[in-house]
């Protein structure tokens, strides 16, 4: 991967995880779970991809 490519992909999980962050402190009733989990899941995708990316760069 590019290194522009890495670093949309790294601000766009920066404000995944701020919204799940925003989201986590709300009241549990007002929690909506579905975007709860949408977002966890996405977060944790494009965490595992900048990860291995990165390990990449390292052994080359």
């Amino acid at each position: 991967m590019s290194q522009g490519v890495i670093f949309v992909l790294v601000l766009a999980s920066i404000f995944i995880w701020v919204t799940v962050s925003r989201e986590a402190v709300k009241p549990t009733k007002e929690i909506n779970w579905w975007k709860m989990t949408t977002l966890l899941s996405a977060g944790s995708l494009s965490a595992l991809v900048i990860t291995v990316s990165l390990f990449q760069r390292l052994s080359l």
